[in-house]
């Protein structure tokens, strides 16, 4: 964890020193791409010694099967041996370290890498492979016409801003941000002679890196008072069960669960400080004319805690790692494509027994929330008094539902993990599947998908 965080922080400084020593008008494109790589590769070795050899491993055999496999089977070569890769690694975590997260635990920037691994083959099967009427609008978008050199293809997954906690990128993001064009192509989507200006404004990203700064000071601050003293092995203490009423257990399970979060909102917000720092994640201009930096975001803690449905929980929750599953699973999948989704992450995060009963659940409440939405939304949007009250019931129970989810993902084992839903006696699975059997949906088919994407891209097409 000493080592994280100051890597982070080096690596906060050696973004600043990048924007504006390296930046484009400075430096070529080369430069850029080997000052980030060198320092990546220098920041993995560091951290995590002899076991970064496993991340240039990987890195080594996809770029071999990026330029060797055919362009029609490209990303699902690469998925397989990354995925493989990453699972094996998680499997010698369990029966080589039992259990244990390892000191030097190399299987975050594994996990990142993995993503940028199949997030680039996807695209570059789209970009070669795939006819652009075949495409969502978004994939055209997204879609890579070349193959990488090795240096962007180094640089791409390796570089130092995102090497240690991410967040994924998509690559034509990067290399725009690496050559200079991020930037200039957000803002040329806004007409700023009506606003008065007679040149493209040149947005800085020091008021966004202070205000990520503060919030992770402030997370850093709840990790080190509140987690430790709210751990989550507690709701299952046999005291505390014998003791504790149904409603205060529940009360408490979302104490602890809220105590369990500034971790990852310290990381992830360092994180893309970092990136926003050299210059990478901006995202455009708001309704209002404000710069925005949240290309690169992971959470959104406003929606996170006020979310009132299962659905906008998660969009709003590790976003990249969303957009991830939803470009290389939800979007591809020929059918199930929710479940495949929910199994795909998490085999992603690993194959401790509790990420699979907090996946599984997922799938369950999900569907659950889906029904319910489609079903009753619309009887209490008449008016305001009725949507409030409906607003803070869906709050209310999108957030118990949230806990009694991911409970499991923090207690890893089956063993805790049965003890405690014995001990809420299963209620949720229970209601998701009466809702399910009274409140029916059908799963949005592939075909009907890619009709609407279709439709999608033709309209933009038009305009």
């Amino acid at each position: 964890q000493i080592n994280f965080v100051a890597c982070q922080l080096f690596a906060l400084l050696a973004a600043f020193w990048f924007r504006i020593y390296l930046s484009p008008s400075h430096a070529s494109s080369a430069v850029r791409h080997a000052f980030a790589t060198l320092f990546g590769i220098y920041f993995a070795v560091f951290c995590f010694g002899w076991y970064s050899i496993h991340l240039f491993v990987l890195v080594m055999m996809n770029y071999g099967i990026m330029n060797m496999a055919s362009i029609p089977n490209i990303h699902r070569y690469s998925f397989v041996v990354a995925m493989g890769y990453l699972t094996l690694c998680h499997i010698s975590r369990i029966y080589i370290f039992h259990y244990g997260i390892l000191t030097t635990d190399f299987s975050g920037p594994l996990m990142i890498i993995t993503q940028k691994i199949t997030t680039l083959a996807c695209q570059l099967h789209d970009g070669i492979g795939r006819q652009a009427e075949e495409l969502t609008a978004e994939q055209n978008r997204l879609a890579v016409k070349s193959r990488p050199s090795l240096l962007e293809y180094l640089s791409y997954l390796l570089n130092f801003m995102s090497i240690i906690a991410g967040p994924c990128s998509n690559y034509k993001d990067y290399i725009a941000f690496i050559e200079g064009r991020h930037v200039h192509m957000k803002l040329l989507e806004v007409n700023w002679k009506q606003k008065g200006y007679d040149r493209l404004p040149d947005p800085s990203p020091t008021g966004a890196v202070m205000y990520k700064l503060c919030i992770t000071l402030v997370s850093l601050i709840l990790f080190l008072t509140l987690t430790k003293n709210f751990p989550m092995a507690y709701i299952i203490d046999n005291e505390f069960l014998d003791k504790t009423p149904f409603l205060s257990r529940l009360g408490y399970l979302y104490v602890v669960t809220q105590a369990a979060k500034p971790k990852y909102y310290f990381a992830w917000t360092l994180a893309d400080a970092v990136n926003n720092a050299a210059g990478y994640g901006f995202s455009g201009v708001d309704e209002r004319g404000t710069f925005r930096w949240d290309l690169l975001s992971n959470l959104n803690i406003w929606n996170i805690e006020t979310a009132t449905s299962f659905k906008m929980y998660i969009e709003n929750w590790n976003i990249q790692t969303a957009a991830w599953l939803k470009r290389v699973c939800y979007d591809r999948a020929p059918w199930y494509p929710t479940a495949l989704t929910f199994i795909l992450s998490a085999l992603w995060h690993g194959i401790y027994p509790g990420y699979y009963f907090t996946f599984l659940t997922g799938i369950l409440i999900t569907l659950a929330a889906r029904a319910i939405r489609n079903n009753c939304r619309h009887h209490f949007l008449s008016s305001v008094p009725l949507k409030i009250a409906y607003d803070v019931v869906t709050w209310a129970v999108t957030q118990l539902a949230v806990c009694y989810t991911v409970a499991p993902f923090v207690m890893l084992a089956v063993e805790p993990t049965i003890k405690f839903y014995k001990s809420v006696y299963f209620h949720m699975h229970i209601l998701s599947i009466l809702v399910l059997l009274l409140l029916p949906i059908r799963p949005q088919t592939h075909s009907v998908r890619r009709a609407q994407n279709q439709a999608m891209l033709n309209s933009i097409k038009s305009k």
